[in-house]
């Protein structure tokens, strides 16, 4: 009896212990190891690569020689006491990360990882985790009864719980260091105040955009680049605001995903706003299909109507001959009218018509509906 009484207090412990196992692929700031196949050296474990929370990352020296993988719960130097985090990244892909950020290779300069997290370790870190929303609300409330123009988006406790992290967005600079001393007293804890963006603080709360998917800023995106309305244009998009932008109110971060490839297709163009002068007409430029390799222009500077696409290849030939002073026939000949380019009304008169996701049953019963309609309106005008 005594036994199984302490069988069962040791599954009564572990069920108490907080889940640490490592689910690969369910958190964005995992990187994939393309160097994984190559051998390694163990002076390459040197420096270590480990993340915490919201989008936090560091580069440790594993002083003790700890064999470390993805994953692990590790304990690591800070600034006052120690931190607990995961290990993102081992080997020799730490070495290029490094080159690619520049950062000075010193390892003298970088903090020490002290081992892998204990049971006592991950308890107390999970309880810091624990007080992390009381916290952010109750924070809140202290920052509005001060006036401060600040919202307080999210805290974060070191592992140890002797310093709390405080992540707030302001639109203008902020006094708050009478915050500071309130939150210190309140919580007693060491109080860093860390401020972060609107796209940042997207990627924090997450949501689904208007493609339908989960939001680039919470699943994979981690460094935010610059995004303005060349990218729009370069693309073709119509500058409408609503549309532009993302949930975080500033210019969706996918506009620099193709960005590259845009720019690359249009190196070859000829300018735009040259105005083609045939003999009969003069054309203007309305817009472009880059891939395809079309300008559209029309009879009128500010008219959409006899919209003609014209290859940018002609376009070229066109105003070189205007440059020359001569002026062709037509903007289109028949060497440049082939199916791809006269077929194209007809093409998108089917993509935006009602009727172009019925069935070919159904389409045959609406002619024959529509051609009887027509007759009996016919044999009603010869009656009368």
């Amino acid at each position: 009896m005594s036994e199984n009484k302490e069988l069962q207090d040791q599954a009564g412990d572990e069920l108490l212990l907080p889940d640490t196992t490592y689910k690969p692929g369910c958190n964005k700031l995992d990187s994939f190891n393309w160097l994984s196949n190559l051998p390694e050296c163990a002076a390459e474990n040197e420096i270590v690569e480990i993340r915490f929370k919201n989008t936090r990352k560091g580069f440790y020296r594993n002083i003790n020689n700890l064999r470390l993988e993805i994953g692990d719960v590790v304990a690591v130097e800070a600034s006052p006491g120690h931190d607990i985090g995961r290990v993102s990244m081992t080997g020799r892909l730490v070495r290029e990360q490094i080159r690619e950020l520049k950062i000075p290779p010193s390892p003298d300069d970088l903090k020490k990882v002290y081992r892998k997290a204990r049971t006592a370790d991950i308890q107390k870190w999970e309880e810091a985790k624990k007080l992390e929303i009381p916290t952010m609300l109750r924070s809140r409330k202290i920052s509005a009864e001060l006036n401060l123009n600040m919202k307080i988006g999210d805290v974060e406790y070191q592992g140890d719980k002797t310093k709390a992290i405080f992540y707030y967005i302001a639109d203008e600079r902020v006094d708050f260091r009478q915050l500071i001393k309130v939150l210190a007293d309140e919580f007693r804890v060491r109080i860093e105040m860390r401020q972060i963006g609107a796209r940042q603080e997207a990627g924090r709360i997450g949501g689904i955009g208007s493609c339908g998917r989960e939001l680039c800023c919470s699943t994979h995106i981690t460094n935010f680049n610059s995004v303005t309305t060349t990218h729009a244009k370069y693309q073709e998009l119509s500058l409408n605001p609503q549309k532009l932008a993302g949930q975080c109110g500033k210019l969706k971060c996918c506009l620099n995903f193709e960005f590259d490839c845009y720019v690359d297709a249009q190196k070859g163009f000829p300018p735009r706003d040259i105005p083609l002068e045939a003999t009969d007409e003069t054309a203007y430029y309305l817009k472009m299909e880059v891939h395809k390799k079309l300008y559209w222009y029309t009879t009128g500077p500010d008219s959409t109507a006899n919209m003609i696409p014209v290859p940018v290849d002609r376009v070229k030939e066109i105003q070189e001959m205007n440059k020359k002073g001569r002026k062709p026939r037509r903007i289109l000949t028949t060497a440049t009218t082939g199916p791809e380019i006269s077929g194209l009304s007809g093409k998108e008169d089917e993509e935006y018509s009602i009727t172009r996701f019925d069935t070919p049953v159904q389409a045959k019963k609406k002619r024959r509906h529509s051609r009887k309609k027509k007759n009996r309106k016919s044999n009603e005008k010869k009656k009368s």
